[in-house]
């Protein structure tokens, strides 16, 4: 479902990515693990195709992502929930528009399906009842749960997870754990965890 051959990326003369090789089956979830600055978040761009590789070929979802144009991406990247750090919500919108805004721009639910879909994501991360909240209202904990929220709303087939657990003390950590292996349970999703905790 997603394989990796040969990559590289550098910026200048600043080698990032250095001869990356793996595989993700179908409802498999794997864990890249590496100190800070190594490079992970790169990856995971270059698995969407924010950022293209020097070298290597990269296959999401069996095709080619390397030679894709912008349409054929967003195509991609529709199928695609992506948790990033800290939650990167936005500020001046409710944590249910947050969720909303994904759902409206990729999907093509009405009004009802999407606010349906947003109450069962709050409920799959334990958030209920906050929708009507703004991100400053939040702990770090609850604007990861958030995060993920929005990244299951839209039903992929794929979860990147960009640090899911950094900045969170150790119990918080625990539970945003909990989250990710309840959601790689069912089996029908595919996820790439990038991180340097090794207890994610």
């Amino acid at each position: 479902v997603i394989e990796v051959k040969n990559l590289y990326k550098s910026y200048g003369e600043k080698g990032v990515l250095s001869d990356i090789n793996f595989s993700v089956s179908h409802g498999q979830s794997v864990a890249v693990v590496g100190k800070s600055g190594a490079g992970k978040s790169v990856l995971l761009r270059c698995l969407i195709g924010l950022v293209k590789p020097d070298e290597g070929t990269i296959y999401v979802d069996n095709k080619l992502i390397n030679t894709m144009n912008f349409q054929q991406l967003q195509s991609i990247r529709s199928k695609i929930g992506m948790v990033f750090q800290f939650g990167a919500l936005f500020d001046s919108m409710t944590v249910g528009e947050n969720i909303s805004l994904a759902l409206q721009k990729l999907t093509k639910l009405n009004d009802d399906e999407i606010q349906d879909r947003l109450f069962k994501s709050l409920e799959a991360v334990g958030m209920e009842g906050t929708e009507d909240l703004m991100p400053a209202e939040l702990s770090g904990g609850m604007k990861k749960r958030v995060g993920i929220a929005r990244a299951i709303a839209i039903k992929p087939a794929y979860l990147f997870y960009d640090e899911p657990t950094t900045g969170l003390d150790p119990v918080m950590t625990d539970s945003i754990n909990r989250l990710i292996r309840k959601f790689q349970d069912t089996g029908d999703v595919t996820a790439v965890i990038v991180t340097h905790e090794m207890r994610t």
